[in-house]
């Protein structure tokens, strides 16, 4: 069985394709299962609006852009499910309108990202005079914690996307190991997963999310993985799955875990495609 639990449609204004044009292109490409998992509506501009995530008004015609392209490939073998990119932030006044999205709809899979290039993170660590860079990348990693510990997500998104945009110049994952596997043990208390996610090979270190060394710690502390190309566009769906698979086959993993209705379930790692 071959999944892909991220990706995304034109609402969020930075991707291009139709749902339907992904879903056409993830099943030619002999995938099983895709989710789309679009940017949820934030009330507060810093977290980025245009440009950057679908408007409140627009959830609804999101939901119903999935539910038809789910009906549409039926007849050809492919589920389609659909999901919502939540934001993590330390700030819980801004989280309230974000929790009446997540417990006023149903939801197939729920990630959680920390978009820490948002001018909303960068603010809070000037607030907070938070400046060099281990001490936002720990900072970062800290409240990636917090949010395994909120109980809103299923699973943890490209959990080191703070080494890319810019926001540290130097991201060494050895020099925050302790808050690194502090965050790790927590997603195995919570019973979550992390997310394996592809897209980090395209940009930035050129790497995948995350770091193939936090990735030997995740194994082996028991680490559940979900698996996405954070796709903005049709043909980079399941990008770089042929070759990071065999990886995590040799790193220990032998399952992946996808959501139905917030529930979690298991396949075996999947060969190269």
């Amino acid at each position: 069985m071959h999944i892909d639990c991220h990706m995304h449609t034109p609402l969020c204004g930075h991707a291009i394709g139709a749902p339907i044009e992904y879903a056409r292109f993830a099943r030619g490409k002999g995938f099983d299962m895709i989710t789309f998992t679009c940017h949820i509506p934030m009330d507060w501009d810093a977290f980025g609006q245009t440009g950057i995530r679908m408007r409140l008004d627009q959830l609804d015609q999101y939901r119903d852009l999935i539910h038809e392209t789910a009906e549409q490939m039926k007849p050809e073998g492919l589920e389609v499910l659909c999901g919502i990119e939540a934001e993590v932030y330390p700030d819980e006044a801004h989280m309230e309108p974000m929790d009446k999205i997540l417990t006023g709809y149903q939801w197939d899979f729920v990630l959680g990202s920390l978009h820490a290039h948002c001018r909303s993170y960068i603010e809070w660590l000037k607030k907070h005079k938070v400046k060099d860079d281990k001490m936002i990348a720990d900072c970062y990693f800290r409240h990636l914690i917090d949010g395994v510990y909120s109980g809103r997500y299923d699973s943890m998104s490209h959990p080191d996307v703070i080494r890319t945009y810019g926001v540290v110049d130097h991201f060494i994952p050895e020099e925050h190991e302790d808050v690194i596997r502090d965050f790790l043990a927590a997603i195995v208390e919570q019973g979550i997963c992390m997310e394996v996610n592809t897209s980090g090979l395209n940009k930035g270190a050129y790497e995948v999310h995350p770091d193939p060394l936090i990735l030997d710690w995740a194994s082996k502390l028991g680490v559940k993985l979900t698996m996405g190309s954070d796709s903005h566009r049709p043909d980079s769906i399941g990008q770089h799955f042929d070759w990071i698979q065999p990886l995590l086959r040799k790193k220990g993993f032998t399952e992946l875990y996808y959501f139905r209705d917030r529930k979690r379930h298991e396949i075996d790692m999947p060969d190269a495609m």
